[in-house]
């Protein structure tokens, strides 16, 4: 079995789980020159000399200038500031993984509010989930605008201090800290010491002032929390993960960190919901990641392998994903999808290609802490369910959002509807995709009528992970002489297939079918030029000829998956 493993009390306070996660400052104030040398320390000992490529995402000559900025404020600034400066820094890798962890000894100050989003993209909304008793009608409003500016605009400014490759992450961690009465006023979005204006879609406006920790500690806030009617089956749960039926059709599995659970170890975890499936009948399983930030991708496999046995069978597997799924949980996700499983919820956190592998750090006079990837982990080459997404979030096939009503109703909107749709999950476009060649060997198997495969013990090559959805496909064609591999033993499934490789793919297959042109509906003319010359003549000459190949085609472009599925649909007609 080939993995990814190690690719990859009532008081309101302050959202900053991000944050607030280590003791961060000395306990004397810094000096300008401990300062200098922190700033040269993360800048050339862990940007530069750890990350496997810094400047991917924001020229030298940026990171120069901003540290020579910073460099210009060490005598002047806060200690809360020279730690917002290294953020900022930090924040122009662009990658979710590389990051600063700033502790509570920040002292920062904070406005007694917090926000929960509903939707996605354009449709999304914001609401008031916590304020001050003061405040309480307020509670779950529409927040439209905090300090005259759009929450988008306010979101896209927090990007100049948390690091992130793409915008749901972002806003996860503005949500994280929105309410950070030094971040705005760092930004220049609230003047120095100034109230923050929350606007509200009813017209409302909050004029909030900063607290600082110890007041905002003893602030009796009240949240949205307290409107909550009880809680849904599926709400987190404090175990690594855990499994139930949700009905006689509808098995769950919660997976809530990429990690083994020493009380119960994942290959039992796996046993017990082979178990459970082949005794209970089930034709849906959902696979719930919305709650993983990651660890290691390994872990879950021998849970992967059960569930690909039971899909053979004819089960459907459904991921279930959104904001928090991160890091290895993005990478698990798109495994889902390799065995031929869909997403459901909202887009990742994470990247489905992305720096990772993090390596910690601590700055040597402040004590400032922080993570740096030390690799980046390109899906887009070793999955077919990653081909052409790139550093993007991982879409869901079928995007489904909580609704405020639901969170209130104590409901999962997500869970919910999987369970009164009876129909298959809708796959997400990927129309223009590249065709890779696992995939393609996977439709060409389709069209032949997918025969019996005598299933061995080792795999049909050496990458071969053994839970793609075309693996029964690539053990055909290899015992069929259509694919052979190359001299390593490896198939490179994910890798883009060719004009040529298509062309000789299709002239194996029909000849493992015993398809022969018929000599008086030969195609007139040669084979065109781009193929005519190279490996695999006598199968190009055969698909050609049996007119497998499009004549108005650009054979020195790839191709895409509808190429791909057009190309099998007239191997298809003619075996008919």
């Amino acid at each position: 079995m080939r993995t990814l493993k190690n690719l990859a009390g009532r008081a309101l306070g302050l959202c900053l789980a991000l944050l607030l996660t280590v003791p961060a400052l000395a306990a004397e104030p810094l000096s300008a020159k401990q300062r200098q040398e922190d700033l040269d320390f993360l800048y050339e000992k862990v940007l530069v000399g750890a990350h496997p490529d810094v400047f991917a995402n924001t020229p030298e000559a940026e990171f120069l200038r901003v540290k020579a900025d910073i460099e210009q404020r060490l005598e002047t600034e806060s200690d809360t500031e020279f730690l917002l400066d290294l953020m900022r820094l930090t924040a122009l890798a662009g990658d979710s993984h590389t990051s600063i962890s700033v502790g509570n000894a920040a002292n920062f100050r904070a406005y007694p509010f917090a926000m929960i989003r509903r939707g996605t993209g354009y449709d999304e909304t914001w609401y008031l989930s916590a304020v001050a008793p003061e405040d309480e009608d307020l509670l779950c409003q529409e927040v439209v605008k905090l300090a005259g500016k759009s929450v988008r605009e306010v979101i896209d400014a927090y990007g100049t201090l948390f690091s992130s490759d793409n915008p749901v992450h972002l806003r996860r961690q503005f949500r994280q800290a929105c309410n950070v009465a030094d971040i705005y006023e760092y930004l220049g979005l609230v003047e120095a010491g100034e109230p923050l204006t929350v606007t509200l879609k009813n017209g409302k406006t909050l004029n909030l002032e900063p607290m600082g920790m110890e007041e905002m500690n003893k602030l009796e806030a009240v949240r949205i929390s307290d409107r909550i009617k009880g809680q849904p089956e599926t709400a987190a749960q404090k175990v690594n993960y855990f499994s139930k039926p949700l009905s006689e059709d509808v098995y769950y599995i919660q997976y809530n960190v990429c990690q083994e659970d020493e009380n119960l170890p994942m290959e039992d975890f796996a046993a017990q919901v082979a178990k459970d499936l082949e005794e209970g009948g089930y034709w849906r399983v959902l696979l719930d990641l919305r709650n993983n930030g990651g660890g290691s991708d390994g872990v879950i496999w021998p849970l992967l392998e059960v569930l690909r046995k039971e899909m053979d069978n004819g089960l459907e597997l459904v991921g279930l994903i959104g904001e928090n799924t991160f890091s290895s949980a993005l990478i698990n996700a798109a495994e889902i999808q390799e065995m031929g499983g869909k997403l459901a919820g909202e887009p990742t956190g994470g990247s489905v290609c992305h720096f990772g592998a993090v390596k910690t750090f601590s700055l040597p006079n402040s004590g400032v802490r922080g993570q740096v990837s030390s690799k980046y982990i390109d899906l887009n080459t070793l999955l077919d369910a990653a081909a052409g997404r790139g550093v993007v979030a991982l879409e869901p096939d079928e995007p489904i959002s909580q609704t405020l009503e639901d969170t209130l109703n104590g409901k999962d909107t997500l869970v919910e509807f999987l369970l009164i749709r009876q129909t298959n999950v809708p796959r997400f476009p990927m129309n223009n995709a590249p065709l890779t060649r696992g995939r393609f060997v996977g439709l060409l198997y389709e069209a032949a009528g997918s025969p019996d495969v005598e299933a061995g013990e080792e795999l049909p090559f050496t990458d071969s992970f053994g839970i793609e959805w075309y693996l029964p496909a690539v053990a055909w064609a290899k015992e069929q002489g259509v694919t052979k591999g190359g001299a390593d033993g490896a198939f490179a499934a994910a890798r883009p297939v060719t004009w040529r490789e298509a062309a000789v793919f299709l002239g194996r297959t029909a000849e493992a079918l015993g398809l022969e042109p018929n000599p008086a509906a030969k195609r007139m003319g040669p084979v065109p030029a781009a193929l005519a010359e190279g490996w695999g003549q006598s199968e190009v000459t055969r698909a050609w000829d049996l007119g497998l190949i499009p004549t108005d085609a650009d054979f020195t472009q790839g191709l895409t998956r509808t190429q791909g599925e057009e190309l099998a649909s007239a191997l298809g007609a003619l075996i008919d």
